[in-house]
C-alpha cells in the first residue's frame, strides 16, 4: 500500500559551516525515537572519522523518521547537508530532492557568507524556508540582533523565525511541528508512470553501487526493471530501503519518498548524479532537468615519494573514486617528482581532505604540486583549447588570447575592516562590485577575482585581516581573457618542466625571484658556476647564481711573483670554463618539494 503523499514532508538544513546542522539533526533522530538516548553519539549521521574529527560535514547525510502531531504519524525525510563552498554541489543536490529548508544561523556569529549563499539556493530552488535561530543557550548569545541581520539580509519576517538549541534541545519539537505545518507536501502520484531523481550515490564492496533516490511519481518495487535515462542502461532492482538512520529494508517505495535501491551496478560511472529512473518497460516521456556535473576548479599533481608506491597509489585513487564522483585524476610524467597523477578537485579543503583520505587510507606518503586553476586558450587558428596545467601551453606564438577563470567572491567582515580587505583584493586584480550593510557593524563586499588568486591563501589571509571574524563565499562567472603567460625556470640552460607556473605578466618577475632564490638554497654547489634563470618565452626575466666549488690552487705558492699566481688562477678557469660546457646539474626532489611548499 503505497504511502500518501500528505503525511510525507522533505526537508533539510541549510547553514553557515559551524553554526550546528549536524547537531540539529542529531536532536531531530532523539526527538523522533530513530536513536535511543543510549545510541546517540555527537554527529551521528557523518559517517566518516575525518568528519567528527573536524566537526564538518564532508558529504550529505539522508535520514527518514516518523514523529506524530495531532494523532497523525508523519514520515520525515531529512538531508543533512555540508556547509563549506567546495561542498556548493551537494547543497544543490539536496535541494532538487526537497520541498523545505530549515535556513540555520548562529545566535552569536549571525548571518555569514554561506548562510547568505545557501538562503540564495534554496530561493532559486522555489523551496519554503522555515528561518531558524540555533544556540539560543549560550551565554553570549544576541538573539534580537541575529534576527534583525537575517531581516535584512534574507528578507525573513521575524515573528516566523523559530528559537531552538541543538545541544540541550530546546525548542526542537517546535520546529518539528513548524516543518509539517509549513512545508508542503510532495506533488506527484503513486498511481503516475515511475519517475525518481538520482541525487547521491556511494560504492558498496559488496552490493556495487547504492543509488540514493527522491521518488517523483509511481511506484518501486524489488524485482523491477528500470532504465536510467541518461546512460540508457538497465537494471534489475535487487534490494531497497530508507535510512532510519541505518539502512532498513522496504518492500516499497512510493511518489514522495526518499530512499535507495542496489541493482548489482558494478561501475559508479554508470550512475549519474541528476539522471532520471523511470520504468524500462513503460519509460518516461521527459527526464527531469537535472543537475549540471561538478566540475574540478583546482587542479593539482599527486607523486609518490617513492617511486615504487606508484600502482598502490593508482589503486587507492580508484577506491576514493568510487565515493566521490566529483574527484578525477590522471597519469602524468614529471622530471623532478617520477611518476604521477594529476587530480582535479572542487577547492581547497576539497584537495585537503582528499590527501588526508589517501595518507589515512592507504598509508602512502603523498607530494603535492602547487595547486593550479583550468584556463582556456583560444589559438590563432580559432581553436579554443582547455589547460590544465603549465605543460600543456603551446608555443606564445600560437596563442591569440589566454583566458582565465573569474569568481564573484562576497565577503562577510566587520565594519571596521573594510579598508584592509580593500586592499588586499585590489593586490589581487579584484574589481569590486557593491557593498552591502547588514547593520552597523557588519557588512558584505562583493568583488569580482581571478580563481588563481582565491585558491592558494586568500582563505587565509581573509582570517588574519578580520581577526577571525571574516567569512567567504564564491561562484564562478566564467572564463576572461587577462595578461598572463607561462613561466619558465631554466637550471644551467635545461628547462625544468615540473617547475613551469603560469602566472599574470605583472607577478611574473617577483614570481621568478622567489622561486630561484629557493632553489638557490637547496641546489648543492658544484665544480662549475651553475645559472638559476626564470624566462617568459626567449626573454630572462630574473636570475640567480651558484657559485662554483673551488679548490685553493695557489696554497702551494709561498711568496714569490704575483704573475705565478695569476697563472695557476687562469689555467683553473679554462678547467672550469670546459667542464661547465659538458656537466650536468642534478636538482634534487628536496629542491621541488622546497619550491612547492613556498609557493602554498
Amino acid at each position: 500500500m503505497p504511502t500518501p503523499t500528505a503525511i510525507i514532508r522533505n526537508f533539510c538544513i541549510i547553514a553557515h559551516i559551524d553554526h550546528g546542522k549536524s547537531t540539529l539533526a542529531d536532536q531531530f533522530l532523539l526527538k523522533t525515537g530513530a536513536v535511543s538516548e543510549r545510541d546517540i553519539k555527537a554527529q551521528t549521521l557523518d559517517s566518516m572519522d575525518l568528519e567528527r574529527e573536524r566537526g564538518i560535514t564532508i558529504r550529505m547525510h539522508p535520514v527518514t523518521v516518523y514523529y506524530e502531531l495531532n494523532g497523525t504519524k508523519y514520515e520525515l525525510n531529512l538531508i543533512d547537508t555540508p556547509g563549506h563552498v567546495d561542498f556548493n554541489y551537494e547543497v544543490s543536490r539536496s535541494l532538487a530532492a526537497c520541498e523545505g529548508a530549515i535556513l540555520l544561523a548562529d545566535a552569536f556569529q549571525g548571518v555569514q557568507a554561506q548562510t547568505v549563499a545557501n538562503a540564495f539556493l534554496a530561493i532559486d530552488a522555489n523551496l519554503k524556508i522555515i528561518p531558524t535561530l540555533n544556540k539560543i543557550d549560550l551565554p553570549h548569545a544576541r538573539p534580537d540582533f541575529v534576527i534583525g541581520e537575517m531581516e535584512q539580509a534574507l528578507m525573513v519576517d521575524p515573528d516566523e523565525v523559530m528559537r531552538v538549541s541543538g545541544k540541550t534541545g530546546v525548542g526542537v519539537e517546535d520546529l518539528l511541528a513548524a516543518v509539517i505545518d509549513r512545508v508542503p507536501p510532495p506533488a506527484g502520484s503513486p498511481a503516475a508512470p515511475l519517475k525518481a531523481l538520482i541525487y547521491n550515490s556511494h560504492f558498496d564492496t559488496y552490493k556495487g553501487v547504492v543509488v540514493y533516490i527522491r521518488m517523483m511519481d509511481g511506484v518501486l518495487k524489488p524485482g523491477q526493471r528500470i532504465k536510467l535515462m541518461r546512460t540508457g542502461r538497465e537494471y534489475v532492482i535487487t534490494e531497497m530501503g530508507q535510512f532510519r538512520p541505518e539502512p532498513t529494508k522496504v518492500d516499497e517505495l512510493s511518489a514522495g519518498q526518499v530512499g535507495f535501491f542496489t541493482a548489482n551496478i558494478k561501475n559508479i560511472e554508470y550512475v549519474n548524479i541528476g539522471d532520471t529512473v523511470t520504468d524500462a518497460v513503460a519509460p518516461t516521456a521527459e527526464p527531469m532537468a537535472g543537475y549540471k556535473e561538478p566540475k574540478p576548479m583546482v587542479y593539482s599533481g599527486l607523486f609518490p615519494v617513492n617511486n615504487n608506491e606508484f600502482e598502490d597509489l593508482r589503486e587507492a585513487l580508484g577506491k576514493l573514486k568510487l565515493n566521490d564522483s566529483s574527484f578525477t585524476f590522471q597519469p602524468e610524467v614529471s622530471d623532478g617528482l617520477g611518476f604521477g597523477f594529476r587530480c582535479g578537485f572542487l577547492g581547497m579543503l576539497h584537495r585537503e581532505i582528499i590527501q588526508q583520505r589517501l595518507e589515512r587510507d592507504s598509508e602512502l606518503n603523498l607530494v603535492q604540486t602547487a595547486p593550479n586553476v583550468t584556463f582556456e586558450i583560444k589559438k590563432r587558428d580559432g581553436e579554443v583549447i582547455t589547460v590544465h596545467g603549465p605543460q600543456e601551453v603551446p608555443d606564445a606564438g600560437l596563442i591569440e588570447e589566454f583566458r582565465e577563470p573569474i569568481v564573484r567572491i562576497s565577503f562577510l567582515i566587520p565594519a571596521g575592516n573594510i579598508g584592509d580587505l580593500m586592499g588586499m583584493c585590489t593586490e589581487r586584480r579584484g574589481t569590486f562590485v557593491r557593498t552591502e550593510y547588514l547593520s552597523q557593524q557588519r557588512v558584505i563586499l562583493v568583488y569580482e577575482m581571478p580563481l588563481a588568486e582565491v585558491i592558494y591563501d586568500l582563505y587565509d589571509k581573509l582570517k588574519s585581516v578580520t581577526h577571525g571574524y571574516g567569512t567567504m563565499d564564491y561562484e564562478v562567472l566564467g572564463f576572461r581573457p587577462a595578461d598572463l603567460v607561462k613561466l619558465d625556470i631554466l637550471v644551467h640552460g635545461q628547462k625544468v618542466d615540473a617547475l613551469s607556473v603560469i602566472v599574470h605578466r605583472t607577478s611574473a618577475e617577483r614570481r621568478g625571484r622567489q622561486v630561484l632564490k629557493k632553489l638557490r638554497e637547496e641546489i648543492d654547489r658544484h665544480l662549475f658556476e651553475v645559472a638559476l634563470q626564470a624566462a617568459i618565452g626567449a626573454r630572462v626575466v630574473a636570475r640567480e647564481n651558484i657559485a662554483a666549488m673551488r679548490k685553493n690552487v695557489t696554497a702551494k705558492c709561498y711568496g714569490g711573483d704575483i704573475t705565478r699566481k695569476r697563472k695557476l688562477w687562469a689555467k683553473q678557469a679554462e678547467g672550469k670554463k670546459r667542464m661547465k660546457q659538458i656537466g650536468q646539474v642534478e636538482v634534487p626532489q628536496e629542491a621541488f618539494l622546497a619550491v612547492l611548499e613556498s609557493d602554498d
